[in-house]
Formats: structure tokens, sequence, C-alpha cells
């Protein structure tokens, strides 16, 4: 029997049309689009349907969005196939944002609660930094230490971390604009095999986001997590909690901390995970777990093509 964790895709992962084929097909991922919406008090779902695409790529609507097609999958395959997580699922894990569906589909936060919660967070992180201060990079083809090597020599008094460990030779980098660009010149010249600059429209996971972290502890002060049903691998840790006044302080840190997400998956897999199943948009997640764990079973799930195909797996 395989041992399964269901896994949460983060900023990146969203695309003009994500969700729409679910809700076109199942009443119960409707019911959650219904929901994001009306506690948001926007039409997200028509954003994320019909576009436009630079509006739907904003971090306070991306990050709500994303969600909101995880757990509209999850409900569907509760619906379809009797699915519970803590039936199926050994652990549970998302990236970056995606800790939040992670968090939501563990019934630690509501799905409402979850919407509200990245909606702040999204607008905090826009508004902690401004425009053209921070950049993010990609480094291809490098390992963590020699990335954070990178970061430490191009510093120069000013902020440039690992902001994204993805595995495979996959880091990005955040911080201040000019360190990035040096900490990518930097890289070239040690023969890193890529290092661009990413459009995003904010630093995140560095010191520059200390501001949005703050907003987030204060969130959390009215909406505190319950105990999960199933362990949550945070992205801070790369380590299993059910704790709630952790899992609170671990989402606080998160915010400017890096996403270990190599380690995640390969704490997962020495636990004895032999199938990752990532639930909503996308395939980037899937596709990094078959570069960190090889013999693992990948699976992503999307679309009502996706669900019916992974109903004969579970």
């Amino acid at each position: 029997m395989a041992v399964h964790a269901f896994i949460f895709p983060g900023q990146g992962s969203q695309a003009v049309g994500m969700g729409r084929d679910l809700a076109a097909s199942f009443a119960p991922a409707r019911h959650v689009f219904e929901e994001v919406d009306e506690v948001l008090k926007q039409k997200l779902s028509k954003l994320m349907f019909e576009g436009p695409n630079d509006e739907l790529t904003l971090t306070e609507n991306a990050q709500p969005a994303l969600m909101a097609v995880s757990l509209a999958v999850l409900r569907v395959l509760q619906a379809e196939g009797g699915i519970t997580l803590k039936d199926k699922a050994r652990l549970v894990a998302g990236h970056s944002l995606g800790e939040y569906g992670a968090l939501a589909a563990a019934e630690s936060f509501s799905v409402a609660e979850t919407a509200r919660l990245l909606k702040l967070r999204g607008q905090a992180m826009q508004k902690a930094v401004a425009p053209g201060v921070g950049a993010m990079a990609a480094l291809l083809g490098v390992e963590f230490e020699a990335a954070q090597d990178i970061c430490r020599e191009a510093a120069q008094g000013e902020i440039v971390s690992a902001a994204n460990d993805n595995g495979g030779g996959q880091v990005v980098i955040s911080g201040h604009k000019s360190a990035v660009e040096r900490a990518i010149e930097l890289a070239k010249s040690r023969g890193v095999k890529r290092a661009m600059l990413l459009p995003v429209s904010a630093p995140f996971h560095c010191a520059l986001m200390a501001p949005a972290a703050d907003a987030m502890a204060e969130a959390f002060a009215n909406t505190p997590p319950r105990t999960p049903v199933v362990p949550v691998v945070a992205n801070v840790t790369a380590a299993p909690t059910t704790d709630p006044n952790q899992i609170r302080d671990l989402l606080v840190q998160q915010v400017t901390a890096t996403v270990r997400w190599r380690e995640s998956v390969q704490a997962m897999t020495a636990a004895g995970i032999d199938s990752f199943i990532e639930l909503g948009a996308g395939k980037v997640l899937a596709g990094l777990v078959k570069r960190i764990s090889p013999d693992a079973a990948a699976h992503s799930v999307g679309t009502p093509a996706d669900i019916e195909a992974i109903l004969k797996v579970l």
C-alpha cells in the first residue's frame, strides 16, 4: 500500500482558467469558490476563470485563489470518492502560501478563515517593500550551501538571502534589488548554470518582509489555528507538527524565512511517504518532488480528468 502525503502549491502556479472546469463539473467545487468570493467580497472566481492575468497575479489575489482551487479539489475528492484527508494522508505540506492550503485541508483553519488570512498576507507582503526596492532571482544548477555563500558575499551591507530551497539545484534568492543583481553576477562568475531575475512584485521570504510578519502575528491573535487532523510539515523547520501554538509561530516566521522544500520532501520520504499528491493548480510541486525523491510517485490533481485518475490510485 502506498503511503501518501498531500501537498499544496504556492505562488507561480496560478493561471487564468484554473478551477473553471472543476466549477462547471462539480457542485462542491462551486461551493468553495462561492464561499471565498463571499468572504472576500470580490468576484475572485471570475478573475480566476477569465482573468486578466496581471490582476490574478497580484499577490493579494493569487494567494487566496490558489488556496481555493486546492480546497475545491479536496472537496470534490471527498464528495466523489469518499476520500478523507485523515484516512488517506499521513502528512500534508505546502510551498509558502501552500502551507495555508495544507492547514485548511487539515482543518486547522476553515476555508473562510484561510481566505481572509491569505488576502491579508498578500496585501501585507505587497506593502512591506516599496516597488522597485526589492527583487528575487532564480539560481539553477547550484547547491543550497553554494547559493548561501553567494548571498553572503553579494550582500555588502544590504539584504539578500535564500528564499526557496526547491531542490534539484534550484534556489531562489530574495532581497534588495542591487544585492540580488550582484548575486546574479557572482553566480555567473562561479559557473552557475542560469541566474535570472524573476517577474515578482515583492522580495518574498527575506528580512525585508518583517512588516508583513508583524501583520500576520496580529492576524493570528484573532484567528488562532486549531490542531490539524494530520501533521503538517512546516516550511521553516522541514519537520511535522500538530501543535497550534507552534503552527502559529512558524507561520509568522515563514514570511521572512527560507522555504525549506527540498528538506521537507526528504523528511517526508524518510518518514515513509512514497506517494505525493499535489492538490490544486499546475504541476510545479510534483515536478520538484520527482527531482528530490526520484523513487516516489508524484501526482498532480487540478482538473476533472485528474480527479478521475487519482480516485483509481486512492
